[in-house]
């Protein structure tokens, strides 16, 4: 039983343990990497931009590449014909805690070749910057403001860098990370006295509405249209 005297959060006030490992993460290429033709063209075409290639879970292949080249290499990955992964299903971040890197992850799919891949950037804590891929794939806009959110990786160039699940004023840093204290970093009291000092108004804001979408006015040609059908018209 572990004693930690009257202060509960003792373990939590300790940090994080550090893994058993040596070099969490940094395991030799697989040798299934043939087996994935991504992985060799991307090898052939960017050299030491790509680091190193794994195989986990069975059959997912991840392939770690150098921060500085991600988009140039992502970019590629979407254009090129013969790799054409025209879907980031997602992006999200790892922090494996004990001052190691926090992976920064995009998970791509190449429907026309139906094929999937993992590409994983690591960044070091006091570099947590790398640049936004939301001009390949609008689907990364909200992906990497949550990135951010959560974890504090600035995604330089992004439209619209800001805060999407926590609010704008809030000042506890960012809770995904390992180094975030369980309890916060704020008494329950302070938490509570800030949260009524928010005016719920400062998170509304107009919008100006324009033109109704083609797509809703055709739906609604068609329910007329189906409505004087049903009538006998």
């Amino acid at each position: 039983m572990n004693d930690s005297g009257s202060n509960p959060f003792a373990a939590v006030d300790a940090g994080p343990v550090p893994s058993d490992e040596t070099d969490f993460g940094h395991a030799p290429d697989h040798p299934a990497a043939a087996e994935h033709p991504s992985v060799e063209a991307l090898r052939a075409r960017f050299g030491e931009g790509v680091l190193r290639h794994e195989v986990c879970a069975g059959d997912e292949h991840v392939v770690y590449v150098d921060p500085a080249q991600n988009a140039e290499i992502l970019g590629w990955l979407k254009t090129d014909p013969d790799q054409h992964y025209d879907h980031l299903a997602d992006v999200t971040a790892v922090d494996y805690g004990g001052g190691r890197p926090i992976q920064v992850v995009y998970q791509l799919w190449s429907i026309p070749h139906k094929r999937a891949l993992r590409v994983k950037c690591e960044l070091a804590l006091t570099e947590l910057e790398i640049e936004s891929v939301a001009p390949l794939w609008r689907t990364a806009d909200w992906l990497e403001r949550e990135v951010y959110d959560l974890f504090g990786v600035v995604f330089s160039g992004h439209p619209d860098l800001r805060r999407i699940l926590m609010p704008e004023t809030y000042a506890e840093g960012h809770p995904l990370r390992k180094d975030f204290p369980l309890r916060g970093r704020f008494s329950r009291a302070e938490q509570t006295r800030r949260a009524l000092t928010q005016d719920p108004g400062d998170y509304y804001f107009p919008a100006e509405m324009g033109d109704r979408e083609p797509q809703l006015v055709e739906a609604e040609d068609a329910d007329d249209e189906l409505e004087g059908v049903s009538h006998g018209d």
